[in-house]
């Protein structure tokens, strides 16, 4: 899940409207709210920056149907990827290495299997058919080969869009740079990249959300951001009731049991230098992981940053990385 109204709340403590010359673009794209503030020049880059999202979308959306990665999922073998796509992939093939394939690209045939995808879900899914979906899931099955997508299986589903709000964060903020622009904000669905600082020369300062399950909102801490990206994933806004069982269970599935993860982390915030599609990744990543392993992790990667919400014995708790500080 991602959390697209952190932006009523960092809007107000980062950058509330003075006297700046800051500029605000505020509107919608990939499904949810986005944001960006920036700095440095009265030009309106909204058209273009329009512009940007849309040929993503063409690229990477599976909500499109005549998108590169929908055509590609229908089986069309003629499609050449453009470099947004072979970006993605690059990373997402890195992160999924990393993780131990707990961050898995293919995995989306089962994510609509469960209701949570753009294709139809299946009602009623039983064991059987999830283990012949696995058949078709492994992100080490696929590979980019003279810029088309080869798979040693049939049928294979690339799902991109846990990483693809990080993506489009950051190809809207290389492109304000690229406008010699070098104190901005870019947020989509809660996804966010800064540089430099806000109107009032302090460091952006972003919310954590605090993971209520009843509906209501609160945050649990706020972090600054120094040239940095953050992302945050989590179980407990987005999940399905089971209406035989009554049984809740989330939108990340395991690639390894075709089910929905079933662990004790509630929320993962991950914080770096690093593009934003990166940390994107991570907190997917962590969400499918579980509290351990991710904590694991983190000692393995201290280029990451994060903050974990988790639940012990019914009890949350949050864990975060001796280089974080979270007021």
């Amino acid at each position: 899940m991602k959390n697209s109204y952190y932006l009523l709340f960092f809007l107000f403590i980062a950058c509330k409207k003075d006297n700046s010359e800051y500029l605000h673009l505020n509107g919608f794209a990939l499904g949810t709210s986005f944001s960006i503030v920036y700095g440095d020049t009265p030009i309106n880059y909204e058209k273009e920056i329009d512009s940007l999202v849309s040929v993503i979308n063409g690229s990477l959306s599976t909500y499109i149907a005549a998108s590169d990665i929908s055509r590609i999922n229908d089986g069309d073998s003629s499609i050449v990827v453009d470099a947004y796509f072979s970006e993605v992939f690059a990373k997402s093939k890195k992160i999924y290495m990393e993780s131990g394939g707990a961050f898995d690209p293919t995995v989306g045939v089962l994510v609509n299997a469960w209701g949570f995808g753009p294709e139809d879900e299946i009602v009623n899914l039983d064991s059987t058919q999830i283990r012949s979906l696995l058949n078709r899931v492994g992100f080490d099955k696929v590979s980019l080969e003279n810029g088309k997508v080869v798979s040693s299986v049939d049928s294979v589903y690339l799902d991109f869009n846990a990483i693809a709000k990080g993506y489009t964060v950051d190809v809207i903020g290389r492109y304000l740079e690229s406008k010699q622009i070098k104190n901005y904000l870019v947020e989509i669905g809660g996804e966010v990249r800064v540089r430099g600082v806000n109107s009032k020369g302090e460091p952006w300062k972003i919310a954590i959300e605090k993971p209520n399950f009843d509906g209501t909102r609160s945050f649990q801490g706020v972090v600054g951001l120094n040239n940095e990206a953050m992302a945050t994933s989590g179980n407990y806004r987005k999940f399905k009731i089971d209406e035989r069982t009554g049984n809740r269970y989330a939108h990340t599935i395991d690639a390894k049991s075709g089910y929905p993860s079933k662990n004790n982390l509630l929320s993962a915030s991950v914080i770096s230098s690093m593009d934003c599609a990166d940390v994107d990744g991570y907190a997917t990543a962590f969400m499918a992981m579980g509290f351990e392993r991710s904590r694991d992790f983190l000692k393995a990667h201290p280029e990451l940053k994060a903050f974990l919400i988790y639940d012990e014995a019914g009890e949350m708790k949050t864990f975060e990385t001796a280089n974080l500080k979270v007021e």
